[in-house]
C-alpha cells in the first residue's frame, strides 16, 4: 500500500555520479527497489516488537524520519495562520494513527495481509464518486479478495483486519489531508511539522510500550535503519522514476507492493501463506491496478513528478515516503 509527497517537495541533491548512476538503472526497476525498501523495513520493525512493541518501535521510526525531513526542510516554526495550524494538526495525527495501527495489524497478521487489507483505503479514495460500472468491478474485486482473507482462517485474526482496516482508512485520510498541507505549506515544511506532530502524539504510546529499551544502542540502531529504508531511501528511488515514467504505469508498478510485502515477509521473517491467501493478494493488486489505469490526469500538474501520486493519477500515494510505515 503504496504513498507519502504531502507537497511540491524538492528533491535530495544527488551528484553527478549519482544521477548517471540512476539514469542508467531502468526506472521500473527504481520503483520496484523502492517498494522492496518499504516492505523490508516493515518487516525488520515487525522482527523488534519483540523487543520495543509495536508502539515502541513506531515511535522509533516516526521520530527518526521527522529528524531527518526536519534537517533537510528546515520548517519554520511560525505558521502562516490558525487554519494551517489546525491542518498541521490533523495531519500529524492522521500520521500517528495510522502508523500505529499498521504496526498493531502487522504485529497480529502476516505482512502480505495487512498490506492487502491496508490498501482498501487509497483504493476506496481512487474510486470514490465515480459511477463507471468498471470501477464498480474493482471495488467488487478488492472486496472479494478481503473476503476470502477474512474465511482463510490460520493467522489471520480479526484484530489484525481490524487494525489493517484502521491503517487504511488513516491512509485515505492522509490522502485527503496531505493536499490541504500541501497548499498551505511551501516544500516539505508542512510535512516536517506534521511529522513532529505525530511524534508526540505517539510518545506515551511508545515509551509504555518499549521503555527502556528504546535506549538501547542496538534498538536505536534498527530503528533508524527501518525509518531509513521506510523513509529516504524509496522517497528518493520514487522521484528518480517518476521523472522517467508515465504517472499511470507508476501507479501500475505500486499495485505489486502486497505481493512484495508478502515476498519480504516470506524471506525475512519466515510468515508462508495459503494459496487462498495469495490467491486474494492477487485480487486486490489487480483491482488497484485497474483503478490505476482507469484514471485520466485532470491537468498538467497531474504529471509532474514532485507531486504526491495520489494527485498524479494512482490510487496508491506515498503517504509515505517520510511519514510511511
Amino acid at each position: 500500500m503504496p504513498t507519502p509527497r504531502s507537497a511540491r517537495e524538492s528533491p535530495p541533491r544527488l551528484s553527478i555520479t549519482d544521477r548517471h548512476a540512476r539514469a542508467a538503472v531502468p526506472a521500473p526497476l527504481l520503483v520496484l527497489a523502492a517498494i522492496a525498501s518499504v516492505q523490508i523495513g516493515a518487516a525488520i520493525a515487525k522482527d523488534l516488537f519483540a523487543t520495543a512493541g509495536p508502539s515502541g518501535t513506531v515511535l522509533l521510526r516516526l521520530g527518526f524520519a521527522a529528524l531527518v525531513l526536519a534537517l533537510v526542510a528546515r520548517p519554520s516554526p511560525r505558521l502562516p495562520d490558525r487554519r494551517a495550524g489546525l491542518t498541521v494538526l490533523a495531519f500529524g495525527l492522521v500520521l500517528a494513527a495510522m502508523n500505529l495501527s499498521f504496526y498493531e495489524a502487522i504485529a497480529r497478521i502476516p505482512l502480505g495481509v495487512a498490506v492487502t487489507v491496508e490498501f482498501l483505503g487509497p483504493l476506496g479514495v481512487a474510486v470514490a464518486g465515480s459511477r463507471r460500472w468498471l470501477d464498480g468491478l474493482w471495488v467488487v474485486l478488492a472486496g472479494a479478495g478481503v473476503a476470502m482473507l477474512a474465511g482463510a482462517g490460520g493467522a489471520v485474526s480479526v484484530s489484525g483486519v481490524a487494525f489493517a482496516l484502521v491503517a487504511g482508512a488513516g491512509w485515505a485520510a492522509y490522502i485527503l489531508t496531505s493536499q490541504r498541507v500541501g497548499r498551505a505549506f511551501p516544500g516539505a515544511s508542512g510535512l516536517a511539522l506534521a511529522l513532529a506532530v505525530a511524534t508526540m502524539a505517539l510518545l506515551p504510546f511508545g515509551v509504555v510500550g518499549g521503555g527502556l529499551t528504546l535506549l538501547d544502542p542496538r534498538v536505536l540502531a534498527i530503528g533508524f535503519a527501518v525509518a531509513m529504508l521506510s523513509s529516504a531511501v524509496p522517497y528518493s528511488l520514487e522521484l528518480t522514476a517518476l521523472r522517467r515514467l508515465p504517472a499511470s504505469a507508476f501507479g501500475v508498478l505500486m499495485s505489486l507492493e502486497p505481493a512484495m510485502a508478502a515476498l519480504a515477509g516470506f524471506v525475512v521473517l519466515g510468515e508462508s501463506l495459503r494459496v487462498r491467501q495469495l490467491a486474494a493478494i492477487g485480487c486486490v493488486s489487480v483491482a488497484s491496478a485497474g483503478a490505476t489505469l482507469a484514471r485520466r490526469p485532470q491537468n498538467r500538474a497531474d504529471l509532474s513528478p514532485e507531486i504526491s501520486p495520489a494527485v498524479s493519477g494512482s490510487p496508491l500515494p506515498r503517504r509515505r515516503r517520510f511519514p510511511r510505515r
